[in-house]
């Protein structure tokens, strides 16, 4: 039986998270109103000329500077023409012959196997707009607020072998410029895209099978679906004696199925030159020396950093750096109550549990580490107990609520009057003989109900170390 291989290159769009689009001063805040973030010159008006957004390139360099790229000191813009009804000039601006960054990579590790995915090259361009199908009107609509928002594409060499390859590489680059700053690389909101250049070959092959591009994948699970069945599509026409065609396919989640949109371009189709309206850029050492110096600290450093400055567990370590989000509450938080193993366990515990439960991301989590803090420190200080302590940081995870006011307002400061607890421990005693009984006769587990029992009759506000040593004495 043939034994075939998979050959993967990816072209991974990223939204850069400037205020301004990349040629005018209009928002690019996501979510307006259709048309109303345009402008002459986003919406292609004769006559309107582009200005080029500084934050753009410094966001640029920055990514390729983490990404062991070579910055082209020396860049410039391209032409790229072609017709499209999102597309108001009927040309996009971006890079061909120079652009920005060149000849990175990124080593990723999967299954403890590790390897270098290269990155040809990174370069800077325009989005276009949106297009938007009335099934009532039969009709299709143009959104111009995306047109003109900045992007940076990131195209890899055709290095990866399987999709686990792919998506380890998707979830290292994201969290590379989220760190940085440079995007918020959501994928829900299309700030992250990426486009799957795919082909197979039999193993020992000396060339490369026909790729094809896959669009369309808005998500990662999407990204892997789309890979095994391309994949198994192109297996069937090879075995089936036919040819793959070189072509751009756009992906069906719904049916996990891949249609062909139109045979794969090459760039002289696009009739590239250079832009005339945009002078080339010239990066001063100064410049990217800066750039440089501003760059925080990256995921895999601050991982290493978080075992040995803070001692947690390694596998602590991996989850909350996992999220630019939580590490940065992470960090705050112990600043201010210097616990941190017991910030990270509620960050690991009860955290991941919410957002699971309530169907979020990370980077979606909106309470402040002040409160976190203040948590800590009233169950610290016994104020309240472990359970009143849950109960309060749904409140602060839902509502961000100040957990000192709240656990004032509604009376749930821990018991600690012994005489109040003896006399409540005497009353359930007094009530489950059984349960007595039971302890008595060696069965230790029958003192576990009688603190369910208490702290129940104490409305979970008992402090249950006290409970336990009372129930102990007067058994």
């Amino acid at each position: 039986m043939k034994q075939y291989e998979t050959v993967i290159g990816l072209e991974v769009h990223v939204e850069l998270a400037t205020k301004t689009k990349i040629f005018c001063s209009c928002s690019t805040a996501f979510g307006g109103s259709p048309n109303t973030h345009t402008c002459p010159v986003c919406t292609g008006m004769p006559g309107s000329l582009p200005v080029l957004n500084k934050q753009v390139v410094e966001y640029a360099m920055a990514v390729g500077l983490a990404t062991n790229c070579t910055i082209t000191q020396n860049c410039k813009f391209d032409r790229k023409n072609y017709f499209y009804p999102d597309n108001p000039q009927n040309y996009q601006i971006s890079q061909l012959y120079f652009p920005i960054c060149r000849d990175g990579g990124i080593e990723i590790d999967v299954n403890g196997t590790k390897k270098t995915v290269r990155i040809h090259e990174i370069h800077m361009e325009e989005d276009a707009g949106k297009l938007m199908h009335d099934e009532w009107e039969d009709c299709s609509l143009v959104d111009f607020n995306r047109s003109g928002v900045p992007l940076i594409e990131i195209v890899s060499e055709p290095d990866m072998r399987s999709s686990d390859e792919v998506i380890t590489y998707l979830e290292k680059l994201r969290l590379i410029i989220q760190y940085l700053g440079a995007s918020d690389c959501k994928l829900q909101e299309g700030s992250m895209r990426a486009d799957v250049n795919l082909s197979v070959n039999e193993v020992g092959a000396s060339e490369f099978g026909t790729r094809t591009e896959m669009k369309n994948l808005n998500s990662f699970k999407a990204i892997a679906r789309a890979i095994q069945g391309e994949r198994a599509r192109q297996i069937e026409l090879i075995e089936d004696g036919k040819t793959v065609t070189q072509e751009t396919r756009r992906w069906d989640d719904n049916k996990e199925y891949s249609y062909a949109m139109r045979s794969k371009e090459d760039a002289q189709d696009y009739r590239y030159f250079p832009e005339p309206d945009l002078v080339p850029i010239v990066i001063s050492d100064e410049w990217m020396a800066k750039v440089k110096a501003e760059q925080p600290e990256l995921r895999d450093e601050k991982r290493f950093r978080y075992k040995t400055e803070y001692e947690i567990p390694e596998y602590d370590a991996d989850i909350i750096t996992s999220s630019k989000k939580m590490a940065d509450i992470f960090e705050a938080t112990v600043a201010m109550c210097k616990q941190p193993k017991k910030v990270s366990n509620w960050l690991m515990v009860e955290t991941m549990r919410l957002i699971k439960e309530k169907e979020i991301e990370p980077e979606d989590i909106s309470f402040s580490p002040e409160n976190l803090a203040k948590l800590i420190q009233l169950v610290e200080a016994g104020t309240i107990n472990g359970g009143v302590a849950k109960e309060v940081f749904e409140q602060i995870f839902t509502n961000n609520i100040d957990p000192e006011k709240y656990v004032k307002e509604k009376g749930l400061n821990q018991v600690n009057d012994e005489g109040e607890l003896r006399a409540t421990i005497e009353q359930i005693i007094a009530e489950n003989p059984q349960s007595v009984e039971d302890y008595n006769n060696g069965k230790e587990k029958a003192i576990g109900f009688l603190v369910g029992q208490t702290m129940k009759a104490m409305k979970g506000k008992a402090n249950p170390g006290m409970v336990n040593q009372l129930l102990k004495e007067l058994l």
